[in-house]
Formats: C-alpha cells, structure tokens, sequence
C-alpha cells in the first residue's frame, strides 16, 4: 500500500479505502476461489495492483469506456475502475468463478462503474474507446480477437501489459505500436521486465 501512496499521491479518502479494502477482500475470496496464485496472494498490492495501475503512469482516462479482456479476478479492471470513477468499465471472462469474484469483490467497493460478464472475447461484440488486458495471449491473436471491440476514433486503442522480450511477437506492428517500460515511471525491481504496449484504434486498419 506504501508503494501505492508513493505513485498515485493524489488518491482521495474514497479511492485510498477502496485500495486498502482489497487485500481482505481478495485474501477472502481467493481462499474459496482461487484467482491469485497462493504464493503470490502476498504481493497483492505490487505484482497485481500496482502493475494494473501502471497504465494510468502512461494515459489519463475520462469519461472513457473501457474493456478489461480476460480480467481473471479483476486486474486491471477493477484498480483502474477506483481510480478512473467517471469511467465505465466492462471486465470479461470465459470463467464463471472469476467472474463472481469480480462481482462481489467490486459490489463491496460500491464500484457503480464496473460490470462483469462471464463470456469469451469471441462472443462479445460491443464496441469501446479502449481494450487492456494482462498478457492473456500472444498479441497478434490479441489484436484479432478484440479490434472489433474498439469504437473508430482518433483516440484509443489497446493497452497490453506484457513482460520480457516482446521483438518477435511484435514484429508485424513494429511500426504502429508504442512500447512504455513501466520500470521508468515505477523503478520497483519486479517492473524491470515489464511493458506497456499501446496500439493507437486509427492505426489499425478498421
């Protein structure tokens, strides 16, 4: 939670609640339904909160609609949904426990802004400024399964966080893509690896 205060100082006594809410709240669920492995349940905050909040050290949303793809139990929808309120997030799995957890987890918060459906990728076709998603795939299959999702516009696109050595897989949108090191805004050893890659929705031939 320190690490948290330190990257985001402006949080407000809501959004700073909801953040320290969520330890108790995944520890308890994760024990029924397991979405956070065992072993990592104890860096809650930096490996899965904090990596989610990483995108909001490279964009700023507002009054933006916004697809978190193969959300597991909730990353990065729901840290991204505490700090963006006034934007409308749509969190999807093809699992249904995970899902759940979304749900109650985001019904205790009184996040208004959140909706979870139990659905894969494929089958959704509702359109959005923006699709983030924690590496659920390669990202060529990313980008086919989800630019249907993204509404045409001079602004948005896809937000993917993705770790280690991304040339290969990057190869076909080397010259459209955009890739952050997170570890320059947040210099915390276990970002050393990580990416952002964000592929602008008018670069992507619609």
């Amino acid at each position: 939670m320190d690490n948290l205060l330190q990257f985001f100082p402006d949080l407000n006594p809501l959004q700073i609640e909801q953040f320290k809410q969520l330890e108790p709240l995944y520890r308890e669920w994760n024990a029924k339904i397991n979405v956070i492995s065992r072993k990592d349940i104890d860096n809650l905050y930096e490996h899965h909160i904090l990596h989610s909040l990483a995108i909001a050290a490279f964009f700023s949303f507002s009054n933006h609609t916004i697809l978190d793809v193969g959300t597991g139990g909730g990353f990065p929808g729901i840290p991204l949904a505490i700090l963006f309120p006034d934007c409308q997030f749509t969190l999807i799995d093809a699992i249904g426990k995970k899902i759940k957890v979304v749900e109650q987890v985001s019904k205790t918060l009184g996040l208004t802004n959140v909706k979870a459906l139990h659905i894969n990728v494929k089958e959704h076709k509702q359109m959005y400024n923006y699709v983030v998603s924690r590496a659920v795939c390669n990202f060529n299959e990313f980008v086919s399964l989800t630019r249907k999702n993204l509404k045409p516009s001079p602004k948005g696109g896809i937000i993917y966080l993705k770790g280690g050595d991304l040339d290969n897989e990057l190869e076909k949108f080397k010259h459209i893509v955009q890739v952050f090191n997170i570890y320059d805004k947040m210099p915390i050893p276990f970002f050393e690896t990580k990416k952002i890659v964000w592929l602008k929705t008018n670069l992507l031939n619609h």
